[in-house]
């Protein structure tokens, strides 16, 4: 992949204008012989190599190509530009370490959490919410803050059964970003908090007050409650049959199945399986 190249009159536009629709442009301004540029080129060379796959370094020589250093209004040397659809963002002149040019272009690049959250929201509109789970939970670990992240992973967890998880995470929500994704995922709660409430649910749990020791009636409270999207309920009511009676029935076939078809970055999925693990070892 091509992460440097040397722009001269012939391909100025195709570079400054076409290449910088894809990816930001990095305008080094150098010439042969003069220190401070010599000292900062393999700098530049590295961070370019680093950030192949959305940088371009783009180097003019000022002695060869004075036209193009003009018509960026170049001073001195070394200058550094940053442009992106056409047009100069960011920049500075004279030498800069390599803590300090990084700053700057990771000012402007994508971060690896947008391409998490971008993949996520793809995944999740074609009905992937495991795998939508795992990548957007990496971009919020990555910047909980982002109102975005927050409200796309709220969703995979109610679709996923962690509601008690998106009622939380809901609740961190500022007012600001308090939008109609936000408002229709308050809605998509209170359906599966409903659908928690069947008469099958109701029924089950009924007899389960008359008789809290009957394993047989946990198990089958614990399919319905997982059935509803009710995960967290229904692992702790299976836990608790194995703690009781580990070679019950199919409890623990069910038990792992329900722990294997959680999504990987889940919390749960983690906790439970340290707890039957415990039990079985």
């Amino acid at each position: 992949m091509q992460h440097s190249i040397d722009v001269n009159l012939e391909n100025f536009q195709q570079v400054m204008l076409t290449e910088s629709k894809e990816k930001v442009v990095m305008v080094e301004f150098w010439a042969e012989g003069y220190a401070p540029s010599a000292e900062m080129a393999p700098v530049l060379a590295k961070l370019a190599s680093h950030y192949a796959d959305s940088l371009l370094h783009a180097r003019v020589d000022c002695q060869t190509q004075p036209e193009i250093a003009q018509q960026f209004g170049v001073r001195g040397l070394p200058t550094v530009i940053l442009v992106k659809d056409g047009q100069p963002i960011d920049g500075f002149a004279g030498p800069q370490d390599e803590l300090q040019i990084k700053g700057l272009l990771e000012k402007h690049l994508p971060k690896e959490e947008d391409a998490w959250f971008e993949q996520a929201q793809e995944l999740a509109n074609q009905g992937d919410y495991p795998q939508a789970y795992t990548l957007v939970k990496q971009a919020h670990d990555s910047d909980p803050k982002r109102a975005e992240f927050s409200l796309l992973l709220a969703d995979c967890q109610i679709e996923l059964g962690q509601i008690k998880a998106a009622k939380t995470l809901l609740a961190s929500i500022g007012l600001v970003d308090q939008d109609a994704l936000y408002k229709s995922l308050l809605g998509k709660i209170e359906l599966a908090e409903q659908a928690a409430e069947s008469p099958e649910i109701l029924a089950l749990q009924q007899q389960l007050t008359e008789q809290p020791d009957n394993l047989d009636l946990k198990v089958k409270l614990a399919i319905q409650l997982h059935q509803a999207n009710q995960i967290e309920e229904a692992l702790a009511l299976m836990l608790s049959v194995l703690i009781k009676e580990l070679a019950f029935g199919d409890a623990k076939k069910l038990m792992l199945d329900m722990i294997n078809a959680l999504p990987d970055g889940d919390p749960l999925k983690s906790q439970y399986r340290r707890k039957v693990y415990a039990l079985l070892y």
